[in-house]
C-alpha cells in the first residue's frame, strides 16, 4: 500500500498577520519530512475563493517549491482544474510539463472540475456542464502533452488551432492521470475513462470495498475507454489522521479539525455565503458543542477504533481494512481545521516509525502481481481508444508571419 499526505489550505477564522504565510510554510516542511520519512506521496489541491476552507488557488506554484526541497514524494495535482474557464487546458500542459522536468518524473495529474457556487459561479462556468467541460479538457491536455505537434482542436467547449505544446514532460507517454471521485457515479467515470480514482469521500472500509468492486470490475471491461495515452488502475482514499501512542491524546489533536474539514465543506456547498465574511469556524464550534470528551470517552470503551485517529495499532487495522478491501493508496488529511504543526509532524513521524515498515515490505510484491494480472485489460483498453492522430510533416500548418513583419518586407522590396 502506498501513503499520501493531504492539503486543502486550511485557515479557519480569526486571521492574523502572518497566518496564511506560516500556513503555507509549514506545509511545505511537512512535504519535506513525509519526502525523508518514505511517504509516497504529497497531494495538493486547487480551490477558489473558499474563506477558511481551501487557501490552495495556485498548486502548481506550492508543488514547485515542494519539488525544488525534496527527492523521492511524488507531488500529485489533487486536483488541478482543468476547465478552460479555470485554466487554459495549453497552459496546464505547460505546467505540468515544467513541474515534471523540474521534479525529475515525479508528478500525477488528477482532473476536477470543481462543485460550490463560488468556484463555479466566479468563472461563470455553467453547473450542469462542468463534467463534461473537464473531461473534454482532460482528453487534449494528454494530447498536448503526447503529441509532437499538438494537431489543434474544435471541441464544444474550447479550441485552440496547431500548436506544438512544449515542454514535454519526462513521463511519457504523460504523467499518471486521476480523476476526483466523491460517490460510486463517479468511481464509474474515472474507471470507465481509464483513471486512477482520487476517491476524497470519508467512508468506512465495507463501502471501500463497493467501491473498489465496481472500479476494477470496469477497468477490467469494454466499458474502459481511456482518456489519455496510458491507464492508471489506482484507487486512492483519503482518510483522517493523527497518531499518538495514547488514544485520547490523538483524538483531542485530531478529532476536531476533522470534524470542521467536513462542517465547512457542507457549508460552502449547501449554504448561502457571504464573500470575504464567513465565519466557518464560530459557526462550527456553536453548533459542535463540546463532543471531543464524548469522543474520547467512547473510544476509551472500544478494542480498537478505525478512522485513521488512535494509537499505531489503532492506524494499523484501519488501514488493514482498506488494504483488504482493495484500496491502492491511502491519502492521510492530516491539516485541517486548527491542527497544529507539531503535532502534524509527530504524527508523521510515530507513522513513519511503527506502522509505515510492514506495509512497505509488502508493497513490491503486490503491485508487480496488480500489475501482471491487469495487463491484458490494460491492452485492451488502450485497443478500444479512439486516438488522436498525429499530422504528417506535409500536414502540419504554416502559421504565417504578422501583419506587420509583412509590412515592413514589402516596404523593403519598394526601397530596393
Amino acid at each position: 500500500m502506498k501513503f499520501g499526505v493531504f492539503y486543502e489550505l486550511q485557515l479557519p477564522k480569526p486571521w492574523n498577520p502572518g497566518d496564511e504565510a506560516r500556513l503555507f510554510h509549514e506545509a511545505l516542511d511537512q512535504v519535506v519530512l513525509a519526502d525523508r520519512l518514505g511517504y509516497d506521496y504529497a497531494w495538493e489541491v486547487e480551490h477558489h475563493f473558499l474563506d477558511e476552507y481551501s487557501h490552495s488557488s495556485a498548486p502548481e506554484v506550492f508543488l514547485s517549491a515542494a519539488a525544488a526541497r525534496t527527492e523521492r514524494i511524488r507531488l500529485g495535482h489533487g486536483i488541478r482544474q482543468v476547465i478552460p474557464n479555470y485554466n487554459h487546458p495549453a497552459r496546464t500542459a505547460e505546467g505540468l510539463a515544467t513541474l515534471d522536468i523540474i521534479s525529475k518524473g515525479r508528478v500525477d495529474f488528477g482532473i476536477g472540475e470543481g462543485a460550490t457556487r463560488l468556484e463555479l459561479g466566479g468563472f461563470h462556468i455553467p453547473a450542469r456542464e462542468k463534467r463534461a467541460m473537464a473531461i473534454e479538457a482532460g482528453e487534449q491536455i494528454a494530447n498536448m502533452m503526447a503529441l509532437d505537434p499538438y494537431p489543434g482542436f474544435e471541441g464544444k467547449y474550447f479550441s485552440m488551432p496547431c500548436r506544438n505544446v512544449l515542454p514535454k514532460p519526462v513521463q511519457t507517454p504523460h504523467p499518471p492521470m486521476w480523476m476526483a471521485c466523491t460517490n460510486r457515479d463517479t468511481i464509474k467515470v474515472a474507471a470507465s475513462l481509464g483513471l486512477g480514482a482520487l476517491a476524497f469521500s470519508f467512508v468506512d472500509p465495507k463501502e471501500a470495498h463497493v467501491w473498489s468492486d465496481i472500479y476494477y470490475g470496469i477497468i477490467k471491461s469494454d466499458q474502459c475507454v481511456p482518456l489519455g495515452h496510458s491507464v492508471n488502475a489506482n484507487i486512492a482514499m483519503v482518510s483522517n489522521f493523527s497518531v499518538h501512542k495514547d488514544r485520547a491524546e490523538a483524538i483531542r489533536r485530531g478529532h476536531e479539525g476533522f470534524e470542521f474539514f467536513g462542517y465547512a465543506l457542507n457549508a460552502l456547498v449547501a449554504h448561502d455565503t457571504v464573500p470575504g465574511r464567513t465565519d466557518l469556524w464560530g459557526d462550527y464550534i456553536k453548533a459542535r458543542g463540546n463532543r471531543t470528551q464524548e469522543v474520547i470517552d467512547a473510544a476509551a470503551r472500544a478494542d480498537a477504533i478505525a478512522t485513521g485517529i488512535g494509537t499505531p495499532d489503532d492506524m494499523r487495522a484501519h488501514l488493514r481494512a482498506f488494504q483488504n478491501a482493495g484500496v491502492d493508496q491511502v491519502i492521510f488529511m492530516q491539516q485541517a481545521g486548527r491542527n497544529r504543526h507539531d503535532h502534524i509532524c509527530q504524527s508523521l513521524d510515530l507513522f513513519a516509525a511503527e506502522v509505515m515498515p510492514e506495509f512497505k515490505v509488502e508493497a513490491a510484491a503486490r503491485e508487480e502481481k496488480k500489475a501482471r494480472e491487469l495487463a491484458p485489460f490494460v491492452e485492451a483498453a488502450l485497443a478500444r481508444k479512439n486516438w488522436m492522430k498525429p499530422l504528417a510533416d506535409h500536414e502540419i500548418p504554416v502559421v504565417k508571419a504578422s501583419v506587420a513583419k509583412a509590412q515592413v518586407n514589402q516596404g523593403n522590396s519598394a526601397a530596393e
